[in-house]
């Protein structure tokens, strides 16, 4: 398994307390999928440096996590295909990070 980092910008017509069920989801895929999740922030509500799909506002969260390389592909479709997630950005990181060592969290 790898250490990946997501940066998700969920839609402002999402209510504040449904965010949290958005990302749950997020989580949840990976999971399932075997992957063991670190670390996550609500980086809150943000001005977005230009208009995404006539929004120009964003609800930034992210997560650290562990996935298997051929399981990254079919999580960045079900990002892209929900409605409620304007855009996201997986990262793969060397090291330590986020409390995701080895498979196990700290």
């Amino acid at each position: 398994m790898s250490n990946y980092e997501v940066v998700v910008l969920i839609n402002p017509e999402v209510d504040e307390g449904e965010v949290s069920k958005v990302m749950g989801k997020v989580l949840q895929f990976i999971t399932d999928k075997g992957g063991v999740v670190g670390e996550t922030k609500h980086w809150g509500r943000k001005k977005l440096a230009y208009s995404i799909k006539k929004f120009k506002e964003a609800d930034y969260n992210s997560a650290v996590f562990k996935l298997e390389p051929g399981l990254l592909k079919e999580f960045d479709s079900n990002l892209r295909a929900s409605k409620d997630i304007l855009r996201h950005l997986i990262v793969k990181v060397k090291g330590k990070i986020g409390g995701v060592v080895d498979g196990e969290p700290e």
